[in-house]
């Protein structure tokens, strides 16, 4: 085989072997790509109960950021670390007291704000590891959950899939309530975006979208 076949054939299985982390970072959830384009390439980045590392994974592969993960769980705490991904195995119901004051641009903390028992404490405690937080959550103003509650049952939709006897979602809130609670804190929300089904919702989101994902400024960030 001449030398320029035999490069030929190495930068065929290099392509090869890259396929599949390409084909993972354009399999992106909406809602983790619109979290992604919030985030400034290069910038230092944590992901809250990161789950199998995929955003991190894609922010590092797209925007070179330094990122790190929490996770409780075993299996996914495996997922990530095969990934490449730097992973700390906490529960973020201890809060966040490893981390230093600032230590990071953004945090990010996806569809689990519902399912912490310390809801204002995990808002604090990203606002006092970085400038940046990023929460999305269930809507629970999305309009059937209301006529589900007028039929004398409980709400069970694609984000909110449990039974209530068996949910993990135990603080549900609309957006207006999310909104006030960071009014509260004095958590700047500087961006919201809204899905349903996976395609961003623009007019009347707290009555249609299924999902918001909000970024807000840390009060930290003026002093």
């Amino acid at each position: 085989m001449s030398e320029t076949r035999t490069l030929a054939a190495r930068d065929a299985l290099r392509r090869a072997d890259e396929a599949p982390s390409q084909a993972a970072t354009r399999a992106i959830r909406p809602d983790l790509a619109r979290i992604a384009s919030w985030i400034d390439s290069g910038s230092r980045v944590l992901d809250l109960g990161c789950g199998d590392g995929t955003l991190l994974a894609y922010l590092r592969d797209q925007k070179q950021v330094e990122g790190a993960g929490v996770e409780f769980d075993d299996a996914r705490v495996i997922s990530a670390v095969r990934r490449g991904v730097r992973v700390i195995q906490q529960n973020l119901e201890e809060g966040l007291a490893l981390f230093d004051d600032q230590q990071f641009d953004s945090v990010v903390l996806s569809q689990t704000l519902q399912a912490m028992h310390h809801t204002e404490h995990i808002l604090r405690e990203m606002a006092r590891v970085a400038r940046y937080g990023i929460v999305s959550f269930p809507n629970f103003g999305y309009w059937p959950h209301g006529f589900s509650i007028l039929r004398g049952r409980m709400p069970v939709t694609g984000e909110m899939p449990y039974q209530w006897y068996d949910t993990p979602n135990i603080h549900l809130c609309t957006l207006k309530d999310f909104e006030a609670l960071a009014a509260k804190l004095k958590l700047r929300i500087t961006h919201l975006a809204t899905f349903n089904g996976g395609k961003e919702v623009k007019f009347l989101a707290g009555w249609r979208s299924t999902l918001a994902v909000y970024r807000f400024e840390s009060p930290m960030a003026a002093k």
